[in-house]
């Protein structure tokens, strides 16, 4: 079997505390499957909205159109996942996988034997074994910082990988640390179709989880997500990836920048049932929504999954909304019987929950803009005070 590997390296070359191969975790009976469907017409596929780019046939799904994508409508935010394809294609195809909201995009140019990501520098790798109406695996990877383009031949074994490191800027404006380099954090459904030429036909779908078991899923909004924000040489110290540090790789987080415990009730949904963990963490609020039922909604779904729910107090920002949303969740905490993080403790000035310290989180700076300026996200600083607040809160989740 030939492998060809290319890393872009000026980028893991800064990444303190983390490999610069590309091996990852998850191979096998490790895989949690989240979905995996075998296209054909004679089947049912109402999550794969076609968009007018393609049919189903006998041999799999074919696209020919180029105006649009395809999209698996389900939505998928876990740090350590997978999807992968079973697909041919035409002698001059340039097939497209990306992301619903574009944050991350990636080809497969047959005619001229290449495969790319889309960042700014682009990165790409000759490959020379694509040819026409050959079966490949194409598998897209998104493990934290690390997005990674991966293709097989079914038939020779032989395969090509590109892989990338996000490496956040840490703030916004005044508050920016370092240029960074973007690649996205795939966000939010898995779309794909054809950039150029005639087709291409899909004969399989399937989402992983990277770990099937695990002691420990975190899931929740930006705070939660930090591999978007953090510098790459600082993100060991984010606070997710202490907890998953001090578990010895035993937990796997699910953040979504942005989110709302909607999205999060949503989410869970397609990922949970299919993990296996004895605690599930949950941070929600920083960006509203909350309500009573919702979060015991959300609660008593985790406790109907055989976990054992954790519901954190989000941490303290710059305009104190985190008060009122606190007051919320240790009620709901209190009439579900269940224990939390006080994240707003460890966060804030004086210890009381009120007031941020800043030195605690990333300066963004929109007085160009928005005209505020914000702390919210926990820097390193911020994301020791929260681990350490987890040992002292929850402390059995890491015995």
């Amino acid at each position: 079997m030939t492998t060809i590997t290319a890393i872009l390296g000026v980028l893991l070359s800064v990444s303190a505390g983390m490999s610069a191969s590309t091996t990852v975790p998850g191979t096998g009976d490790t895989l949690a499957v989240l979905y995996e469907k075998q296209l054909n017409n004679s089947g049912s596929f109402p999550e794969l909205l076609l968009n007018g780019v393609g049919e189903f046939t006998a041999d799999g799904l074919q696209i020919t159109g180029k105006e649009d994508v395809a999209k698996l409508d389900k939505f998928y935010a876990i740090a350590e996942r997978k999807v992968q394809y079973l697909v041919s294609f035409s002698a001059d195809a340039k097939a497209v996988f990306r992301s619903s909201e574009g944050d991350f995009i990636a080809y497969v140019d047959v005619q001229h034997k290449r495969i790319s990501i889309a960042t700014s520098p682009g990165v790409e790798e000759t490959v020379n074994f694509l040819q026409a109406d050959r079966d490949y695996l194409v598998e897209v990877y998104h493990i934290y910082q690390q997005a990674k383009l991966r293709i097989t031949d079914v038939l020779t074994g032989e395969a090509a990988e590109i892989a990338v490191v996000h490496d956040g800027q840490g703030g916004v404006g005044k508050g920016v640390l370092q240029q960074g380099f973007n690649v996205g954090m795939q966000w939010d459904r898995y779309c794909f179709g054809l950039a150029g030429g005639a087709s291409m036909t899909i004969k399989k779908i399937a989402v992983y989880a990277l770990k099937k078991k695990v002691k420990l899923l975190i899931y929740g909004d930006s705070i939660t997500q930090p591999e978007g924000y953090f510098p790459s040489k600082d993100f060991p110290l984010s606070w997710t990836q202490r907890i998953i540090r001090k578990l010895k790789g035993d937990a796997m987080s699910s953040g979504r920048g942005g989110a709302t415990i909607d999205m999060v009730l949503e989410y869970i949904q397609n990922e949970l049932p299919y993990i296996e963990a004895e605690y599930v963490m949950v941070t929600i609020g920083t960006n509203g929504g909350n309500t009573a039922p919702k979060l015991t909604q959300l609660v008593d779904y985790i406790k109907s999954r055989g976990a054992i729910p954790i519901l954190n107090n989000i941490p303290c920002n710059e305009s104190a909304t985190q008060i009122a949303e606190n007051l919320l969740i240790e009620e709901v905490r209190r009439q579900s019987g269940i224990k939390g993080c006080k994240f707003d403790l460890a966060t804030s000035l004086p210890d009381d929950g009120k007031v941020v310290d800043k030195s605690m989180m990333y300066w963004e700076d929109y007085s160009g803009s928005y005209g505020w300026q914000i702390y919210h996200h926990p820097n390193e600083k911020g994301g020791a005070t929260m681990y350490e607040r987890t040992l002292s809160d929850v402390p059995e989740i890491y015995e």
